[in-house]
């Protein structure tokens, strides 16, 4: 608690120290971004990483996040939710629905159903209104919602007109559904209603979106504003004031019967406040938070609380918006704000094992959320990130492997490798501490390498005898250790690949000489399913003009085949993702994954014929727009140009998806936000570093501002970077020279000792590219060594890795030539 409240101060004084301007921050931030055309983003009221989440739900096919601008009318308002998620609605739970009265005094003429009850939740847009920590509408029948959250508690506060549409003085009607988002209740659920106070308790089993099991969740409601009339229970579209208590079934059509209670006030002239809190635990614990969160029923109070706590969590990064359109800024720091929505903390809400360990959920997935969310909140909240590590590795110790992929308690479904390695490995490298045991999380990642687990499905990794027989995942893979969906044999060799060289890179900062030699050489494997005489043809059969491409391969070493351009954005009738004949890559194609070798990019250019044919084949990319800007394995391409030495052209392509396909509107994203994944995206490209996850490498593009300050939250040091020449027309986008500290700066990224020590960056711009960053000596660290390019001799930047490995050097070598046989 001391060292969160230490951040939390410097962060307010930092803030306030690099205010360029007397503007709030939070007046850039617009939470409704992302909120229609499947960006699936919780645009409602919560603090960082909070566990409540208020929001309006709305029925619409892309409500994930709860509501949406797309049309559809409110169903009520409910307090869990994530956000930016694909699969099912996620969370949603107890929605409240109010009425100002029922027609002729009777509650059975009230809609109870969720189905019906939405006929009276039809809104203006123009009636919304959202920003960080409140939401707030109108519905068509002129009550208001407006709602804001503490921690694990939303406050609703409801105003209603002096009559309903009948005419009939108000005598306001609030119920609580026992259901959620995607009416997954499971077998029982409870409630109660207290005749005398209104305070409605309960819980159910539901559902998780994306992962195996169940969860069971607890609500306790309190209402406060206007005298109690009367109360008691509904079921499906019936009720009754005489009954106080009610366990409802699920149903025998499979369908969650509607059911829960209702309190009905007297008069409706003052708002209606309803204070509801959940627990994974108990009923008790969600009454306690209740309680002890919000004792006094002060809307306006809370909701200060909640913009302050927002002012100070991103009050440290400040930018010049000097000629600068407002919508980038807006861009900019709503990315940012997305960015800390999940992962969700829910510390002392756990009932599955007792520990000290904070505790995390809404990991929703790691396969998305190591790429660029968590290295940016290990620049803007390290503490926080501190605490989510030691929650994956609590996690490890309890249930026995690091999750790829976690949410409501529950084991989600692992989409690649396992990448909550490389999640260890970014902050082990970048120095996080804060009472992270590294010695268990260090175990963590080597058993992911080594063990296999029954259900590799949820996670872990599966085909661990081929991958340390074979060197690959095989196609059709015989695995009767481990059980899993038998595809992706390669994404997952290239992330297995990757992820041994994140376990290496913890290996060598720990001084474990003989891992670090291991895991370095199991890191060339992705080698062994490249197959150099495969070419690649559109479906029309035209030729692409290139050659050389992974491809699936069997048991016994034959090759498979799976057409390069299949899973791509042009592809419209695979289907990518987990099924049992799913394909060979996870939602992206060969032609994208070609590109995933983010720690041998050296090797790789080689393999492609060398940086000006890796150019062109990443430009193909990209201008034949086989990638997707909005999936995650896009993003690293968009800067690769940097290890071809052509730095310019990867901040050209960042000026093209900023904004063409990130805009402010409610449809501007292009695809779900992924729990913030690409919101980070913008923030990082927009502030001009971008990281290489799992290795202490930032790529360095212009910012879109004139300068860029970032405090960091644990020293107060701030971080400089500051465009001479800037131009908002955004011609002159290309690095002429550099200087960090003052000092003349070639290389074309930079370590995080720019964020921990307060360095400061300045970048000349032209309209022209320069030979700025070009040279070998400049490119950013590869494990193979750079050849082919006509400016300097070649290197590799991991040249003291080899010189530390000893004898192994020759054989990793010799293995990146393609000569197996030496192994």
């Amino acid at each position: 608690m001391t060292l969160l409240l230490s951040a939390t101060l410097v962060l307010l004084s930092a803030g306030r120290a690099l205010a360029q301007d007397t503007d709030d921050i939070l007046q850039y931030v617009d939470p409704l971004i992302g909120s229609s055309n499947g960006g699936n983003v919780f645009p409602g009221a919560s603090l960082a990483y909070g566990m409540a989440k208020a929001v309006a739900d709305t029925n619409s096919s892309s409500n994930q996040g709860g509501f949406t601008l797309d049309g559809a009318p409110v169903t009520g308002f409910s307090m869990m939710h994530d956000s930016g998620t694909g699969g099912s609605p996620s969370l949603g739970n107890f929605a409240l629905f109010p009425y100002t009265s029922c027609p002729g005094g009777d509650i059975n003429r009230c809609a109870f159903p969720k189905k019906t009850r939405a006929n009276f939740g039809g809104f203006d847009e123009s009636s919304v209104s959202a920003r960080p920590g409140t939401f707030g509408i109108a519905l068509n029948t002129g009550i208001r919602a407006d709602m804001t959250v503490t921690q694990h508690t939303a406050l609703f506060r409801f105003t209603f007109p002096e009559n309903s549409t009948m005419g009939e003085a108000a005598q306001p009607l609030i119920l609580q559904d026992l259901t959620d988002l995607s009416n997954s209740r499971q077998d029982n659920g409870t409630v109660s209603v207290n005749e005398k106070t209104g305070r409605i308790t309960g819980s159910a089993r539901f559902l998780p979106s994306f992962a195996q099991g169940n969860y069971v969740l607890y609500f306790c409601t309190d209402f406060s504003g206007a005298e109690i009339l009367d109360n008691g229970i509904f079921a499906d579209s019936r009720a009754s004031t005489s009954v106080k208590n009610m366990t409802i079934s699920r149903s025998i059509n499979g369908y969650p019967l509607p059911g829960g209670a209702f309190v009905r006030f007297k008069s409706g002239v003052k708002p209606i406040l309803a204070r509801t809190a959940t627990s994974f635990t108990s009923v008790e614990q969600a009454c306690r938070h209740a309680e002890s969160e919000i004792p006094d029923f002060d809307f306006d109070r809370i909701s200060q609380a909640a913009t302050e706590q927002w002012q100070a969590k991103m009050g440290g990064i400040r930018v010049s918006t000097k000629g600068v359109d407002k919508s980038l800024i807006t861009n900019f720091y709503s990315g940012i704000y997305r960015t800390h929505i999940n992962p969700q903390n829910y510390t002392g809400e756990n009932p599955l094992w007792s520990s000290d360990e904070p505790y995390f959920d809404s990991f929703y997935c790691i396969w998305d959320l190591f790429r660029s969310q968590l290295p940016f909140l290990t620049i803007t909240d390290p503490t926080a990130v501190t605490q989510m590590i030691r929650s994956l590795i609590d996690t490890y110790r309890h249930v026995g492997w690091l999750p790829d992929c976690r949410m409501s308690l529950n084991k989600g479904y692992t989409q690649g490798g396992s990448n909550a390695d490389v999640v260890l490995a970014d902050a082990y490298i970048k120095g996080l501490e804060g009472g992270i045991n590294w010695e268990d999380g260090y175990a963590a990642v080597v058993k992911d390498a080594e063990v296999e687990p029954f259900d590799w499905c949820c996670q872990g990794r599966g085909g661990l005898d081929s991958w340390h027989s074979l060197g690959y995942i095989p196609v059709q893979d015989f695995d009767w250790k481990g059980f899993g969906t038998l595809t992706r044999s390669i994404s997952r060799t290239l992330e297995y690949a990757y992820n041994d060289f994140c376990i290496a890179e913890m290996a060598k900062a720990s001084g474990r000489t003989a891992d670090q030699e291991k895991y370095t050489l199991s890191s060339g494997k992705w080698r062994n399913l490249y197959k150099e005489d495969q070419t690649s043809f559109w479906w029309n059969g035209t030729d692409t003009g290139f050659t050389g491409f992974f491809e699936p391969r069997y048991l016994n070493g034959t090759w498979g085949y799976q057409n390069p351009l299949n899973c791509s954005n042009h592809d419209d009738f695979s289907v990518c993702s987990l099924q049992n004949n799913g394909p060979e890559t996870f939602e992206s194609s060969i032609w994208e994954y070609g590109f995933y070798v983010p720690h041998d990019q050296a090797t790789l250019i080689s393999l492609y014929g060398g940086p000006d044919r890796f150019v062109d084949r990443l430009s193909y990319l990209h201008d034949q727009n086989i990638t997707y800007i909005g999936n995650e394995p896009s993003f690293l391409t968009v800067f690769q140009y940097h290890y071809a030495g052509r730095p310019a052209l990867s901040a050209k392509r960042a000026h093209y998806y900023i904004p063409e396909f990130f805009g402010t509107t409610p449809d501007g994203l292009p695809s779900n936000d992924d729990s913030g994944a690409m919101g980070s995206f913008v923030a990082f490209t927009m502030m001009g570093l971008f990281p290489n996850p799992g290795q202490n490498v930032y790529l360095i593009t212009p910012p879109f501002f004139e300068s860029v300050n970032i405090t960091n939250p644990l020293t107060g040091k701030i971080a400089r970077i500051r465009n001479v020449n800037f131009d908002p027309s955004y011609k002159n986008i290309y690095i002429q020279n550099a200087t960090l500290d003052g000092v003349k700066y070639s290389k074309n990224w930079i370590d995080h000792s720019f964020f921990t020590e307060g360095k400061e960056l300045v970048l000349t711009l032209g309209d022209r590219e320069s030979d700025w960053g070009t040279k070998v000596a400049d490119l950013p660290p590869s494990l193979g060594e750079y050849k082919g390019y006509g400016n300097s001799s070649s290197s590799s930047g991991y040249g003291s890795w080899h010189d530390t490995a000893g004898s192994s050097a020759k054989r990793i070598r010799s293995w990146l030539r393609g000569d197996l046989e030496s192994l």
